[in-house]
């Protein structure tokens, strides 16, 4: 009978092939270089990016409990740091998605920051806090980011240009917005003091809500669909890819969509960790002096969109002022028709009564700001001086703000 030869230890490949591959092909160097390469795409994505190195100093100060305000301080830096990852996973995933899912992902993470803030804010029954961040980032986008846009994109050009009916289209939008948002404040304050008008502004804001959400699925209708050739704006692809070896960066540069989906959930988790310690530090912050309306209305905002600021400036810089005024005025209309109604819907559901009655302070500087900007934009050219205007008026309303007290005061 024929022994069989012990198989056990005979490599599969010949020539123990198999233990000879290059050091680069084994699975576990693959995946270090690829994980090397995911922290380099994300460490270019923004000259913010540095700052990411306070997430470990968030944690520890965190954990053991340390000063309120350097809390505050160090996870607003984290979220500010976050939203940069969060806008470079939304924009990759998007080139791996269809053109009208990319869209709806980016009117859902384009203001993931303010959103999560928010419902952790709404969470605890801090509803001033809610709507003066809401209409903060409503301000700090119309006045700052375009009023940066004009002011550096047009500093060494005589004028820039733009589509203006997409412009005006969204400014028209805004209108509507700020329409909206008054007329529940102005209902209260024209009833008479005896009345108990609690029940009816709900009711109001909540199908007030519910409007607006209707009108915002028309806007993407109309911007998607049936008006797609004043949005569908070519320059973004010029910065894509004017060249093969631009196109090639371009894919190297790409994070793949499971990357994508992985790196979003992780950041949202931290950013949903600090967002939490930010709103539970808002108190202390109050306590050195700061009101709680300049806080949630000037500084929260800006921790939000700090990586839209950068990133609208740099595009208009390289005089793209379509897809600049893209990003800043179309992320005030996602606030104004998409978060700030969402957030009452959200409440609806949670048993938290959010309502859209704002301060006549707040409904007043809308109304200014909106006036502003429309006219800025109305005849689709734009200057350093016009940028000048926009960021003065914000600079007004932020110096009324930290003047301005507490409703509780």
């Amino acid at each position: 009978m024929a022994i069989l030869p012990n198989l056990e230890n005979v490599p599969l490949l010949p020539g123990g092939l198999s233990s000879s591959l290059h050091p680069s092909l084994r699975p576990d160097s693959f995946t270090r270089k690829r994980l090397l390469k995911i922290c380099k795409i994300i460490w270019k994505a923004s000259p913010l990016m540095p700052l990411l190195v306070v997430l470990p100093i968030a944690m520890i100060v965190t954990l053991m409990d340390l000063n309120g305000v350097l809390i505050f301080t160090t996870n607003a830096i984290v979220c500010a740091v976050l939203s940069v990852v969060l806008g470079k996973c939304t924009e990759d995933l998007s080139e791996h998605v269809g053109s009208t899912l990319a869209s709806v992902l980016n009117a859902t993470l384009g203001n993931v920051i303010e959103l999560i803030v928010s419902y952790y804010a709404l969470k605890a029954g801090q509803f001033d806090v809610v709507k003066s961040s809401m209409m903060g980032s409503i301000f700090s986008n119309l006045l700052l980011v375009t009023g940066c846009c004009f002011l550096f994109g047009g500093y060494n050009r005589i004028q820039q240009t733009f589509n203006i009916t997409a412009a005006q289209t969204m400014s028209s939008l805004m209108a509507i917005s700020c329409a909206s948002l008054a007329i529940p404040t102005v209902f209260v304050a024209t009833l008479p003091k005896s009345m108990n008008e609690q029940t009816d502004i709900l009711k109001i804001s909540r199908f007030t809500a519910i409007v607006l959400l209707i009108v915002y699925v028309l806007f993407m209708v109309f911007q998607l669909k049936t008006h797609i050739k004043f949005f569908d704006n070519s320059e973004a692809n010029a910065l894509v890819a004017k060249s093969a070896e631009e196109a090639e960066e371009f894919e190297d540069n790409l994070l793949g969509k499971k990357e994508c989906c992985i790196i979003l959930a992780l950041t949202t988790y931290l950013v949903s960790k600090s967002a939490d310690q930010i709103v539970e530090r808002i108190n202390d912050v109050a306590a050195t002096g700061l009101s709680k309306s300049f806080i949630a209305l000037i500084l929260i905002p800006i921790i939000g969109n700090a990586a839209e600021h950068v990133t609208s400036i740099f595009v208009a810089m390289n005089d793209k002022m379509d897809l600049a005024l893209n990003i800043s005025i179309g992320s005030s209309i996602q606030i104004a028709l998409f978060c700030t109604p969402l957030l009452v819907v959200i409440g609806w559901i949670i048993g938290q009564p959010m309502t859209l009655q704002f301060t006549v302070l707040e409904v007043i500087t809308l109304f200014i700001s909106i006036f502003l900007n429309g006219y800025l934009v109305a005849d689709g050219e734009s200057n350093w001086l016009e940028g000048c205007l926009g960021v003065a008026l914000y600079l007004l309303i932020s110096i009324a703000f930290f003047f301005y007290p507490d409703v509780s005061a």
